[in-house]
């Protein structure tokens, strides 16, 4: 079986413990609906966007260079990766 390809599409650059958003800076196009992965150095879990916010509105998607906040599932720190599940 083949691992999913992961295609490095941001970085947090600031993570809120309450309500547990990330907010990332994008290299590349993000949809609600895609299976993000996040990678630190204690950071390592993936998950479904479901909510996504560009200045407190609630997007669909993003392009490159938006900072977005996404809620997140687990505890992640600036500067981890954050990849799109691919395949």
């Amino acid at each position: 079986m083949t691992e999913p390809r992961m295609d490095e599409i941001g970085r947090v650059t600031i993570y809120f413990a309450k309500p547990s958003v990330a907010a990332v800076l994008l290299t590349a196009p993000l949809r609600v609906g895609e299976t993000i992965y996040l990678k630190g150095h204690t950071t390592d879990f993936q998950q479904v966007v479901e909510s996504m916010e560009v200045d407190h509105v609630h997007v669909q998607e993003a392009a490159a260079e938006q900072s977005v906040g996404i809620r997140v599932t687990g505890k992640c720190r600036k500067h981890d990766v954050v990849y799109k599940l691919a395949g």
